[in-house]
């Protein structure tokens, strides 16, 4: 008889998450944040499309980069009043539809699971305060901890932890930034094309695979992983 899902051999010892725009659903808060930020100091306000395509930089990284008008001696206000907006809107996120059952079955086959984000300790500590992913993940790294994206400093020390080999990490991530931080580390990856960047913008990075729900990650991720 064929081997089942939950018998066969994983391709996979050790799989990363990002985190906002890959389980989170807050792409859009985190935009409008970040708009609203830069109104308040006096910076040219990015379009939704240039406020989005920063998520997943550390927070100063991405700040600055979406609003390169903003001088220097205004970067502390800017990421005070990010914080301050976000904090209002905090209540209003949460896990994509499917995400628990996903890692659910993830962690029944004997799957690491980790987080790789862009968000502060705090911040991931934060989202993490829930019974549903209470002992889900195994491990994480956040951008205040070590390098920011598309830096592979977070896969690196994740593997280091658990004394995984490259071959078998693999990154899942809705940016250009998740899956360029997968090549630089020598790492495959997923993409998810229902985050903060369009899948026409993966192909050069070779992602093994790009999911357009959650759905389609979870059945992927038991067929492949």
């Amino acid at each position: 008889m064929p081997a089942t899902n939950t018998t066969r051999p994983r391709r996979f010892d050790l799989i990363a998450f990002d985190w906002d725009g890959t389980l989170y659903d807050s792409t859009a808060i985190i935009a409008r944040c970040i708009q609203a930020a830069v109104r308040d100091v006096g910076g040219t306000v990015p379009s939704d499309k240039a406020a989005a395509y920063v998520i997943g930089l550390g927070l100063m990284q991405a700040l600055t980069h979406a609003a390169p008008d903003v001088p220097p001696e205004k970067h502390h206000d800017l990421g005070q009043r990010y914080r301050f907006h976000y904090a209002r809107h905090q209540d209003d996120l949460s896990l994509f539809d499917g995400v628990v059952p996903l890692l659910a079955d993830l962690r029944q086959r004997g799957h690491l699971l980790a987080v790789a984000t862009g968000k502060s300790r705090r911040g991931l500590d934060e989202a993490l305060h829930s019974v549903a992913l209470r002992g889900v993940f195994d491990g994480s790294r956040t951008a205040d901890q070590t390098a920011s994206k598309p830096h592979p400093l977070m896969l690196q020390e994740l593997m280091a932890e658990f004394d995984v080999a490259p071959q078998r990490l693999l990154l899942i991530g809705d940016t250009t930034h998740d899956l360029q931080m997968a090549v630089n580390a020598g790492c495959a990856s997923v993409g998810v094309g229902y985050g903060a960047h369009g899948p026409e913008a993966f192909q050069t990075l070779a992602p093994l695979f790009v999911a357009h729900s959650v759905r389609e990650l979870h059945d992927w991720l038991l067929q492949e992983a």
